[in-house]
């Protein structure tokens, strides 16, 4: 019987230095860590304007539909870019329904920008991201929607168009991937010009 709560207290106080060490000092240390290294990161990229008021996070997209905003990629996630819904619509090539909301997403996307019936739409106007929240588009997808957006903020062409090169991200890696315009940052810079 001795060695019987020998072992057991033996497995016990292994429990208790386990759960002091992994749920307590190790996430501690990380924290710290981020804190230190990455301290805008760690709490979530926020952007926040002068008088303290949060507008967003460049990682997660928001949507955008007046006229003289630059609007971003469809989304799936939960009613429309909700971060607690993350998700994309897991509808397939040969889902009915994507097509029809493609084909749909299309018509709308050239009549709001002025384009012809036959030009060219970008892929990521009119699909979703895997996760439903992707803040970037391709810079076709702005050049599409420029004219649009110089009219209704009646603004020079050139003005707006440096505005994109600054909130224009390169590849991941500096060779992952293509160059994308992160919406967020990209309109409330337009909305600063005030």
């Amino acid at each position: 019987m001795k060695e019987l709560f020998s072992e057991i207290r033996g497995a016990v106080m292994s429990t208790l230095v386990l759960a002091v060490v992994c749920c307590g000092l190790y996430p501690l240390v990380v924290f710290g860590i981020a804190q230190v290294a990455f301290h805008d990161k760690a709490n979530g990229s926020l952007i926040v304007e002068k008088d303290g008021i949060v507008r967003g996070s460049k990682l997660l997209g928001q949507g955008f539909t007046g006229k003289k905003y630059f609007h971003p990629r469809p989304s799936a996630a939960g009613n429309g870019y909700d971060a607690a819904n993350s998700s994309g619509s897991n509808l397939g090539p040969t889902s009915q329904k994507l097509n029809d909301a493609i084909k749909d997403r299309v018509a709308a996307y050239r009549k709001e920008n002025g384009l012809k019936e036959m030009d060219a739409v970008p892929a990521d106007a009119v699909t979703a991201s895997g996760s439903g929240l992707d803040p970037h588009i391709s810079l076709r997808n702005v050049e599409l929607q420029l004219p649009r957006v110089t009219k209704a903020r009646n603004l020079s062409g050139d003005k707006v168009r440096a505005l994109i090169q600054q909130n224009t991200d390169g590849p991941d890696l500096g060779f992952l991937g293509d160059p994308g315009v992160n919406v967020l940052k990209l309109n409330l810079a337009l909305d600063s010009l005030r």
